[in-house]
């Protein structure tokens, strides 16, 4: 008899849990096959189901995306000082502000904003573009820079012509409004002249129509016309008769300041009477 040992060998009665786990298996593969069949058929409207369940982002006006982008990045949008933005700043805002702008919004604002004249003026004098943290982030090319100077010389040129068409257009105006004022003033003039001269005339209507050359019609809409004319006309001011005191004048030879200088009269109230028969003024000799 040999003294090798033999293992025991397995019951031949059946195990209910092993049967059980064996027939759940296949059950279990056909489950996930279904599930995956029925997921790749309305993957579409799984999609659609994901998507509107999502947050929806707002969409903002250029002036919003601006004052949004000056509180995260200050140091790049910053308010009334442009600076030259890195190529591809609109990725780099959607990385680091995820769900806060849509491409739309972004879109709209740089192209607001790349296209303003402070924006081109910063191009032409800045060394090198920035990203969001106001660092450095690339020279600027020539043609960029290049492109940036010949837009502003054409907006400039355009500045000044449409300023030129307006000083224009002011100076035809105001000429125009001044020969329309002096052809009213001479119009005035005429009817005032030709009222005076009718009232004063001793010619008959007829007679006084046919030497001014004017028909009776057009003589009596003149006349109406100038005496409402001169019925409005503001009445001319008094003039004031003002009765002014003579001062006496001081001869200019006298070199004395004005309060040393004698009052009541000049050199020619102060010479002595020479007339006949009047005393001499004193301290002087009489002559010999």
């Amino acid at each position: 008899m040999s003294n090798e040992t033999i293992p025991d060998e397995a019951p031949n009665h059946p195990d209910p849990a092993a049967d059980a786990q064996v027939d759940a298996e296949p059950a279990l593969e056909t489950e996930t096959e279904v599930v995956a069949e029925v997921v790749a058929e309305g993957g579409a409207e799984t999609e659609t189901v994901l998507a509107a369940a999502a947050p929806a982002v707002p969409e903002l006006s250029p002036a919003a995306v601006a004052a949004r982008l000056a509180e995260l990045f200050p140091a790049l949008f910053t308010p009334g000082q442009a600076k030259p933005l890195k190529l591809r700043i609109q990725a780099d805002i959607q990385q680091r502000a995820p769900g806060l702008f849509t491409k739309k919004s972004l879109s709209m604002f740089l192209h607001r904003l790349t296209m303003s004249t402070p924006y081109l003026m910063a191009l032409t004098k800045a060394p090198s573009r920035f990203d969001l943290d106001g660092a450095a982030a690339g020279e600027l090319a020539a043609e960029h820079r290049e492109a940036a100077t010949t837009e502003l010389a054409r907006r400039r040129g355009l500045h000044e012509a449409r300023r030129a068409a307006e000083n224009a257009a002011r100076r035809e105006a105001e000429a125009q409004a001044r020969q329309a004022h002096a052809a009213e003033h001479d119009a005035r003039r005429e009817r005032a002249g030709l009222l005076r001269a009718f009232e004063t005339s001793t010619l008959t209507r007829a007679n006084f129509c046919a030497l001014k050359g004017i028909s009776e019609t057009d003589l009596e809409a003149a006349l109406g016309l100038a005496r409402v004319e001169r019925e409005q006309r503001p009445p001319e001011p008094l003039r004031e008769i003002r009765h002014e005191r003579h001062e006496p004048r001081q001869d200019r030879h006298d070199r004395r300041p004005p309060d040393q200088r004698p009052r009541g009269g000049g050199p020619a109230e102060q010479r002595p009477d020479r007339r006949p028969g009047r005393p001499r003024p004193p301290n002087r000799p009489a002559p010999r």
